[in-house]
């Protein structure tokens, strides 16, 4: 079942994005996504008509965050990605015959729907900012460590 990992690799790129500071080619996200510059660019395309990045061309140009990491929230991107599946779980076939398949089928709609509505809400009540906090708390707390063992 082959998974869709592209709402997590793109957070990961915004919040390098945003610790550097400064413009990053579609050549050094995509090492950091582990793709080519060609997926990065269609990638960062979406989020460039979201208005969530935007592109400096020329020497020193490429790709930047275009609003504040407190106003973006992880739905937010997510949608800019174009909302995609979150289960590749699916029903067997879509317009049964068999009343039983039928009754499987609503049952399991359903619960997806249900799921899926809950995990997108979720998404809503967490910003970048957050993400960003949460690495920083993180590499404090490795750099602390380090500096503990060296004493």
């Amino acid at each position: 079942m082959k998974r869709n990992s592209r709402l997590s690799a793109v957070l990961h790129v915004i919040l390098h994005m945003a610790e550097r500071a400064k413009p990053m080619t579609s050549e050094e996200l995509a090492k950091h996504m582990h793709t080519n510059a060609v997926v990065v660019r269609r990638t960062m395309a979406g989020l460039r008509d979201a208005g969530f990045v935007r592109s400096e061309k020329g020497h020193g140009g490429g790709w930047i965050i275009a609003r504040d990491l407190n106003t973006l929230t992880l739905r937010d991107i997510y949608n800019a990605l174009g909302s995609p599946d979150f289960f590749a779980l699916s029903n067997r076939a879509d317009a049964p015959d068999c009343l039983v398949e039928q009754s499987v089928n609503h049952a399991l709609d359903t619960a997806f729907q249900e799921a899926e509505a809950l995990i997108i809400e979720r998404l809503g009540t967490i910003t970048l900012a957050d993400l960003a906090a949460d690495f920083h708390r993180r590499f404090d707390a490795i750099r602390k460590e380090r500096k503990s063992h060296d004493l």
